[in-house]
């Protein structure tokens, strides 16, 4: 009975760990527009600041990716050219919808800034002298500084850590904050060193 029951256990085991994932639903390119557009609209601070709600709204709400694909995105994201944004709608576009969705998601998530920016482009050089509006920008850098730091939060929650991940972080800050060298290296070696790792942490599992 007892050999039984310890089958039967390791059979439910084997079960649950072989689960398939959830399912992910497939947006319309009109609700990758619309949505895209609704983070462009009212998304104060730039990508960074986005990231919160372009999870909020792409894992949570509409369920068409996963967590760790919004750290797969974001980290492309970065390491290309480009806003992160802007980076960040394409790719999810594109892994939704392909090609077209990867469009939609781009339009959407520019069109409001470019409306926006482009009506105050008229009446900001009348309006900036005025020192109510100025303490209105030093009140909204300060909630851009927020979302930023709340974005990197979830980031630090939602990724794998062990020592090696640490020391990479702590070393990349170091190097961008006391030292001349241009981002692209640091991105690039930070590549380098996680490969490395993975491949040698690999082979030891397969021996």
């Amino acid at each position: 009975m007892e050999e039984r029951k310890n089958l039967a256990e390791g059979i439910e085991e084997t079960e649950e760990v072989s689960a398939p994932a959830p399912e992910r639903k497939k947006g319309t390119l009109w609700e990758l527009f619309f949505t895209f557009f609704k983070i462009g609209l009212f998304t104060f601070g730039g990508g960074y600041a986005m990231i919160p709600l372009i999870q909020k709204e792409t894992v949570e709400t509409k369920n068409w990716i996963s967590d760790d694909d919004v750290l797969e995105i974001l980290a492309i994201a970065e390491s290309t050219p480009g806003p992160i944004a802007i980076n960040s709608a394409t790719f999810v576009g594109y892994r939704i919808r392909g090609f077209w969705g990867s469009f939609f998601s781009t339009l959407g998530v520019v069109t409001p800034s470019f409306i926006i920016i482009l009506l105050i482009a008229f009446v900001l050089k009348e309006f900036q002298s005025i020192p109510a509006v100025q303490y209105a920008f030093w009140g909204i850098r300060a909630g851009v500084l927020a979302l930023i730091f709340k974005a990197l939060l979830n980031m630090y929650k939602k990724s794998k850590k062990n020592l090696f991940s640490y020391i990479v972080m702590a070393l990349a800050f170091f190097v961008v904050a006391f030292f001349e060298i241009n981002v692209i290296f640091v991105i690039i070696g930070c590549g380098l060193a996680g490969f490395i790792y993975s491949t040698i942490a690999e082979r030891r599992m397969k021996k």
